[in-house]
Formats: structure tokens, C-alpha cells, sequence
């Protein structure tokens, strides 16, 4: 090498315009896998969970102007059942655009990387998913034992038959509903407090907008969502708990159909 000619520099270990450094300032993952994925600060997440509720708000409101019904309760279940659809499209929708755009523009499958779409062990999964069954379930005893039985909405029946029921409440809402609150909501949070904190704060925000079900049912609906982002960080991705979510939704609606 010539006297003259500047040294080799190392090859950058990250993209920067993928891996922008983190809402607290630290430097960007040196391994694309690393976790957490979110590169957003919990404020921003907390914005979009708010955005993606009323995004699917909007989307519904010209289906509910066709309709014609003021009262929800009469409307018919193709209405009902195209209205949580939309919210579930709003949950999907948001989620991608802030996870694409915050902070630097990322392609689609970058920001699903974001989003916590990454591979994982299946018995790492089989193992926290049964973890948080045990831990829901002993809750939901000790909760039941001093409150009594919680009452929730059976908004099952309102999705007519059972084919609409398993696509609206087995399939799209557990994958609409995880990649807003665990992908987008609990990333933003784990990208600034433990993982304690984040779980309680992402699972406070679940059960809360899940008020309108029921009163009585909201805590154990937020400590169910606090288990889900324990999943999700302890797996290191989206789909654990998913499919945990899947499960727990498809117990229910078995239970109610039964």
C-alpha cells in the first residue's frame, strides 16, 4: 500500500437509514436481529395506537352512513361484522406507516422486521406461550375468587355465522391486534423502560380499549396483555404471541358456541 493511500475503513456493521439510532440516543444494533426492533419513542407509539383506533373509526363510518343505523345494536351482523374489519384494518394500516416512517424511511418488509416479523425457536415458544397460560390462568383464579365472575359482551354473536366469527376473532384480530399493541405500542415502550414497565404500560393501553366490552373484564384483559408482550420480548418475535392470542381467542369463542 502506498505511503499515500488512506487506509481501509471497516465495513459499517448497520445500515443507518434501517437501523437509526434509538429514541434515547444509543447507538444503532449492531446485529439486524437484536431486539428491540422499535427504533420509536413511546410517545410516538402511544400516538399511533391512538391514530390506528380512530384511522379505523373513520374507515367504518361511511359503512355505518350506508347502513342507515343510528343504534349499533340493530344493526345487522354483515354491518357489525364489516365495522370491526375496518378496526382491525386501522390496526394494521398505522402500525406500518409509523414503523416505516419513524425515525427515516424504511421499505415494507424492513418495517415489519420493526414490527417484530422475525423467525423464532419453537420450543422457546411452545415454552413461554405455556408459561403465560399457566400465569393467566392462576390470575384469572385469584381474580374471580374475590371480584366474582367478570361480565363481558358476547360480541361473538353479533359476527353471524361461525366462519365470520374465526376469520374476525381467531385470525385477524390476534395478528391486527399483536402488531399494534405488542409490535408498535409495547416496542415503543421497551425501547425506553424495562421489561416490567413496558408489559404494564402496553397492557394497561389493551385493556383500556377494551372498556367498551365490558368494565369487569378490563383488568384481567390488561394483565392478559401485559403476558403477551413478556411473549413477544422473551421470543423476540411478533408470532408467539400471535398464535398465543389466536389460542386464547378460539378457547373463548369454543366456549361461547357451546
Amino acid at each position: 500500500m502506498e505511503a499515500n493511500e488512506p487506509a481501509d475503513e471497516p465495513p459499517a456493521t448497520t445500515d443507518p437509514a434501517v437501523f437509526p439510532a434509538s429514541p434515547r440516543g444509543i447507538d444503532p444494533p449492531e446485529d439486524p436481529d437484536s431486539y428491540p426492533y422499535a427504533t420509536w419513542s413511546p410517545w410516538i407509539a402511544i400516538g399511533g395506537a391512538v391514530s390506528a383506533l380512530f384511522l379505523g373509526l373513520l374507515i367504518s363510518l361511511p359503512i355505518l352512513w350506508a347502513a342507515g343505523g343510528e343504534d349499533y345494536d340493530q344493526l345487522g351482523w354483515g354491518v357489525k361484522a364489516a365495522v370491526q374489519f375496518c378496526t382491525a384494518l386501522g390496526f394494521l394500516i398505522v402500525p406500518f406507516l409509523f414503523a416505516r416512517e419513524f425515525p427515516g424511511g424504511v421499505n415494507w418488509r424492513q418495517a415489519a422486521g420493526r414490527l417484530g416479523f422475525h423467525r423464532f425457536r419453537p420450543g422457546n415458544a411452545a415454552k413461554w406461550i405455556g408459561i403465560g397460560i399457566v400465569a393467566y390462568i392462576a390470575f384469572a383464579i385469584i381474580y374471580v375468587s374475590i371480584f366474582g365472575e367478570p361480565k363481558q359482551d358476547d360480541i361473538a354473536g353479533d359476527f353471524g355465522p361461525v366462519w365470520s366469527q374465526i376469520l374476525l376473532i381467531v385470525i385477524l384480530a390476534p395478528l391486527s391486534e399483536e402488531i399494534c399493541f405488542r409490535g408498535m405500542l409495547f416496542g415503543g415502550f421497551r425501547t425506553r423502560f424495562n421489561l416490567p414497565v413496558a408489559a404494564i404500560g402496553a397492557g394497561l393501553v389493551f385493556g383500556a380499549l377494551h372498556f367498551s366490552t365490558g368494565p369487569s373484564a378490563v383488568p384481567q384483559l390488561m394483565v392478559l396483555g401485559a403476558i403477551f408482550a413478556v411473549v413477544y420480548d422473551r421470543t423476540e418475535s411478533i408470532w408467539p404471541p400471535i398464535i398465543f392470542h389466536a389460542i386464547n381467542n378460539a378457547y373463548v369463542l369454543i366456549v361461547l358456541n357451546s
